[in-house]
């Protein structure tokens, strides 16, 4: 295998562990847990929130790891805390213990993703970055398809919940020896500006902030570019839209008594099934950006993403309405993670984790909001309501790019006017 393929193949899995059972098994595993440990709306969105708060924890290590050690040593970390987490989630007998085996499991995917764009700079040949980066992305839908399929194992009475997380923990110590057999063991020079430092410059006030250097300054310019507005307002509000899905649809679908001819349990591993089949479709995101431009994919990723929120609040017992919905924001997570990627290294070059990190911030900022408010708001006005609220963020950014679509292009002058 080349380095490319090796990288590839570990940022697959990686991916596949953080993005799969670490990020998303709480929501897929919440009717058990509800049941376990007698969790209210309102805790179990606490919950998620402090999952996706030690995503965006991690993100911050995992850049400044990534440029003191190397890429290896920050995703090799967030497989032993995926592993680490999971256990703790296997053992638990208190919701306290719940909550902190989901923080660590959750902490994963902020220092396991991020490195591989600056790793591709350096592995995989310029032609070919868009493509690795779209299975690194898509390797989440295969993540998700062996959670769900081990949930469904637990409905049916063949595994218990403990059981399949155990088996979780397995999976996080193979991704520890494949990510420090596939990752380039060299780190960046000393010269390279550190992340940390020029993302808490930017961040702080003047009076607070440390004395810029010249590389922190030109950093902290190029992360607060005007061009970079639309990515950072992307992520945010997807991070929101995509983490209350995750951790509320299972549980709405379970909430009405499930789908027809299915037991209630079972309603959550069709979900989030349906989820990853639909996210195959990731893989193709640097061909249908590179034929369609920027504006239409997105118009679809954020259309999905509101369809998906639409349906899950108003058919949530029809198997046709939950399989679309499902499918709808498979398709979209899957996508826009590979965009935000590829977006990412063509606007910092040389800094692509840099800049990805910044994105994935936002997009962790929105995670953390999303389900807390989202169980407040189910809590007060129902479930139906805290859907099809949760909705309108995603419609607009949809409405805005398809705005763009329809902005007339500039006329270019005649042969006879360029003279």
């Amino acid at each position: 295998m080349t380095p490319a393929t090796r990288l590839t193949a570990a940022g697959f899995l990686a991916t596949a562990v953080a993005f799969g059972p670490a990020r998303m098994g709480f929501g897929l595993f919440l009717p058990g847990f509800r049941d376990a440990f007698a969790l209210s709306t309102s805790t179990a969105g606490l919950i998620a929130s402090g999952g996706f708060l030690a995503f965006l924890v991690a993100l911050l290590l995992s850049a400044w790891m990534g440029r003191r050690f190397g890429e290896r040593v920050s995703v090799v970390s967030g497989a032993l805390a995926a592993a680490v987490g999971f256990a703790a989630v296997a053992v638990a007998g208190t919701p306290t213990l719940l909550a902190v085996g989901i923080a660590l499991a959750g902490s994963s995917a902020g220092l396991c993703w991020a490195p591989f764009n600056d790793a591709a700079e350096r592995v995989v040949p310029e032609h070919a970055r868009p493509t690795a980066l779209s299975v690194v992305s898509t390797g989440t839908t295969f993540g998700v398809a062996a959670a769900a399929g081990l949930a469904l194992a637990v409905t049916q009475g063949v595994l218990d919940w403990r059981v399949a997380w155990a088996g979780f923990a397995l999976g996080g110590l193979v991704l520890a020896g494949v990510a420090w057999a596939g990752l380039p063991s060299t780190r960046y020079p000393k010269s390279t500006p550190t992340a940390v430092k020029e993302i808490v410059h930017a961040a702080l006030p003047a009076n607070l902030a440390p004395a810029p250097t010249p590389e922190t300054a030109a950093a902290s310019a190029r992360l607060a570019q005007r061009a970079a507005i639309p990515l950072y307002a992307t992520a945010l509000c997807f991070g929101m839209t995509n983490a209350i899905f995750l951790s509320f649809a299972a549980d709405r679908v379970a909430s009405v008594g499930g789908l027809p001819g299915l037991a209630n349990a079972g309603a959550s591993p069709v979900i989030f099934l349906g989820y990853a089949a639909f996210g195959v479709l990731g893989l193709a995101t640097g061909r249908i950006e590179a034929r369609s431009g920027l504006a239409p994919l997105f118009c679809f990723i954020f259309g999905a993403a509101t369809l998906s929120l639409v349906l899950i609040a108003l058919a949530p017992t029809s198997w046709i309405g939950v399989i679309a919905a499902s499918g709808l924001h498979g398709a979209a997570i899957m996508m826009v993670s590979a965009v935000f990627s590829f977006w990412s290294v063509r606007l910092f070059p040389g800094l692509s984790t840099l800049g990805f990190t910044a994105a994935l911030l936002s997009m962790a900022v929105g995670s953390v909001v999303g389900p807390v408010l989202a169980g407040l708001l189910a809590a007060a006005e129902g479930p139906v309501v805290m859907f099809l609220v949760a909705a309108i963020p995603p419609l607009a950014t949809a409405l805005w790019f398809g705005a763009k679509l329809r902005m007339p292009r500039p006329r270019l002058p005649a042969a006879d006017e360029q003279t």
